[in-house]
């Protein structure tokens, strides 16, 4: 079966399924797998993940080595480099689904909260998270969405909207159908990685 968009969110989703139900499959990370990535690597998604130690990206989504480009940052906010690698990952190396991941109680979406409602800046280059998290709050705000639910949901949505508006790479693969772009929230407790949007391929394709 030839890799699309829609294969490799179905692939996605059954892995967190699985990790969910304590029923990890745990796949390509033996010997052999090793031996074989040495000469290239071939992911089929790359994610933007939240640096939070409590979201490791292979392991909830039960999957292998070189099955998964990741990109970690804190409150998973892009910058240039960011940009760069997930053009890399798409233009490069093929991927065929790009994921935002954010999660439950994140604190680069709290301190953003924090500086908005109390004026409380934290000092150093951390103020560049408040500053980076800071528009996805307002304008949640604009919608009448406040709680800690609707603006981590919100802020995963306004990244998903900020990569595609700024990496034509993305935006072009994406209208040919060769790309799709998704965000979405992990649970901390329950291990669910909820779909908060997509684009470009079904919102769930295990229904």
């Amino acid at each position: 079966m030839p890799r699309t968009p829609e294969t490799v969110w179905k692939q996605l989703l059954e892995g967190n399924r699985r990790f969910m139900a304590g029923h990890s499959a745990h796949p390509n990370q033996d010997p052999s797998r090793r031996e074989k990535l040495t000469a290239g690597q071939n992911p089929a998604v790359v994610v933007l993940s939240c640096s939070d130690s409590r979201v490791p990206v292979e392991i909830i989504f039960d999957q292998g080595l070189g099955d998964v480009f990741v990109i970690r940052t804190a409150g998973h906010i892009t910058d240039l480099s960011v940009l760069a690698s997930l053009e890399f990952a798409v233009d490069s190396l093929g991927v065929n689904l790009v994921v935002v991941l954010g999660h439950e109680s994140c604190g680069a979406v709290k301190a953003a909260h924090a500086a908005l409602d109390g004026g409380d800046l934290p000092g150093g280059f951390q103020r560049v998270l408040v500053e980076k998290v800071t528009p996805s709050l307002l304008a949640a705000r604009k919608d009448g969405q406040n709680t800690s639910d609707e603006l981590e949901r919100r802020h995963v949505r306004e990244i998903v909207n900020h990569i595609i508006d700024r990496s034509p790479e993305i935006k072009t693969r994406l209208a040919e159908g060769t790309v799709g772009v998704v965000g979405m929230r992990y649970h901390l407790g329950d291990g669910r990685a909820e779909v908060v949007v997509t684009k470009g391929v079904s919102d769930d394709p295990l229904v």
